[in-house]
C-alpha cells in the first residue's frame, strides 16, 4: 500500500457516512493512532514510501502480536465502521483499490494496530522511495455492548 505524507487512513466505504473524509481534520505531530466516526488515521515514520499492511478480523479479543513481530509502535482505538468495510486511503491519492471486510453489516470495533520497520524507513525515506520496509498489523475484533 502506498503511503504519502507520513500516513494514510482506514476509512468506511460508505463515505456518507463519515462526517470528516480523511485527510480532513489530520492533524501534524498526531499519535501513531487516531480514531475518527468512520475512520482510522495512522502515521508512518516516512514521508513517502510503499508499506505492507496485514488485516485480521476476530470474534474477539486476539492474543497479543508480540512474537509475530519486532513493533516498534502500537495503538489501540474503538471506532464505528457504519457499512462494515474499509478502504485504504492516502493523503493525496484518496481511496486505493484495497477493502477490509469486517462484516456484513455496520457496527462498534476495537482494533490494535501494530507497525515495525520504521526507524529503517524513516532514514531510507530521506534517501529515495523505500519499498516494503514499514509493516503494519491490523487487527479488529466486535467492541463490546
Amino acid at each position: 500500500m502506498e503511503v504519502d505524507f507520513y500516513g494514510f487512513a482506514l476509512q468506511d466505504v460508505d463515505d456518507t457516512q463519515v462526517p470528516v473524509e480523511y485527510p480532513e481534520g489530520r492533524e501534524a505531530g498526531s499519535a501513531f493512532l487516531t480514531a475518527r466516526e468512520g475512520r482510522l488515521d495512522i502515521k508512518s515514520a516516512g514521508h513517502t514510501h510503499t508499506a505492507t499492511l496485514s488485516a485480521e478480523v476476530w470474534d474477539g479479543e486476539p492474543p497479543a502480536a508480540e512474537d509475530r513481530g519486532n513493533w516498534e509502535e502500537q495503538g489501540e482505538a474503538q471506532f464505528r465502521s457504519p457499512s462494515g468495510e474499509l478502504a485504504v486511503w492516502t493523503v493525496t491519492g484518496g481511496p486505493m483499490d484495497t477493502y477490509l471486510s469486517l462484516s456484513e453489516t455496520g457496527g462498534s470495533w476495537r482494533v490494535r494496530v501494530s507497525c515495525e520497520g520504521r526507524a529503517e524507513v524513516r532514514r531510507l525515506a530521506w534517501e529515495g522511495v523505500p519499498e516494503g520496509i514499514e509493516h503494519y498489523l491490523v487487527q479488529f475484533w466486535p467492541a463490546p455492548a
